[in-house]
C-alpha cells in the first residue's frame, strides 16, 4: 500500500533506525500522527537538542554534554585504579545498571574487525594506552562483547597493554557467546564482572 509522500517519508526514516522493521516503522508513524502535537514537538526537540549538545567525553569517550567529561569521569568516588573497556557507550549503561563496578570506563567506539574496515586506528586504543600510563591504572577489565569481533578486540588489547605492566582481565563468560552486552540482564553482568579472569597473550 502506498501512502502520501510525507507519511511514506516518515515511515522510511523510522525504518532506518536499528531494530525497527517496516511494520514497526508503520506503527510508530501512525502513533506519532495520532499523538497530540505538543508531544510530537517535545520528541522532535529532544532529538534535535541531544544531537546538538551530546558529544564524547575527552577522557573515556563515553557520551557527555557540551564537550565536558562524562558524569562517571567527573565522579570523585570512582576508583581510578580500575578501567573497564567496552565497545560502545550503551555498554557503559548496561554495566552501570548492575551497580557492581565502581571504577572508570574506556569506550573503544567499535570492535576490531578488519573485514568491516575497523582496524587499530579506528579504535580509541592509543588513548587507552595513554590513560594506563598516566593515570596509575592497575587493572584493565576487558568487557567487549562475547562474539568473534569482541574476542579479537580482547586479544588486541592484551597485545598492546602487556608492555605497560598492568593486569588485564576479561569478564567471565556468563554472557552468551554471540550476544551483545547491552541486552544482558543485570544479574548476568554482575556475575560476569565478579568472575573476570586474567588474560594471557597467546
Amino acid at each position: 500500500m502506498h501512502y502520501s509522500s510525507a507519511l511514506q517519508e516518515l515511515i522510511d526514516q523510522l525504518g532506518r533506525l536499528p531494530g525497527i522493521g517496516p511494520k514497526s516503522a508503520q506503527r510508530v508513524a501512525f502513533f506519532l500522527l495520532k499523538a497530540p502535537a505538543d508531544e510530537v514537538k517535545r520528541l522532535a526537540t529532544a532529538i534535535t537538542e541531544a544531537k546538538a549538545n551530546v558529544s564524547y567525553c575527552p577522557r573515556c569517550f563515553n557520551f557527555s554534554e557540551h564537550g565536558a567529561e562524562c558524569v562517571v569521569c567527573q565522579d570523585p568516588k570512582r576508583d581510578t585504579k580500575f578501567v573497564c573497556v567496552v565497545e560502545d557507550a550503551q555498554d557503559v549503561m548496561a554495566i552501570e545498571r548492575t551497580h557492581e563496578f565502581t571504577g572508570r570506563y574506556h569506550v573503544l567506539q567499535g570492535a576490531f574487525s578488519p573485514v568491516d574496515g575497523v582496524g587499530v586506528d579506528q579504535l580509541r586504543l592509543k588513548e587507552l594506552m595513554t590513560r594506563v600510563s598516566e593515570e596509575s591504572v592497575s587493572e584493565v577489565i576487558v568487557a567487549t562483547n562475547p562474539n568473534l569481533e569482541g574476542e579479537a578486540t580482547a586479544a588486541l588489547l592484551v597485545k598492546y597493554l602487556k608492555p605497560l605492566d598492568v593486569v588485564v582481565t576479561r569478564i567471565a563468560s556468563g554472557l552468551p557467546v554471540g550476544g551483545d552486552l547491552e541486552y544482558a540482564d543485570e544479574l548476568t553482568l554482575s556475575r560476569a564482572l565478579a568472575g573476570r579472569q586474567a588474560v594471557a597473550e597467546d
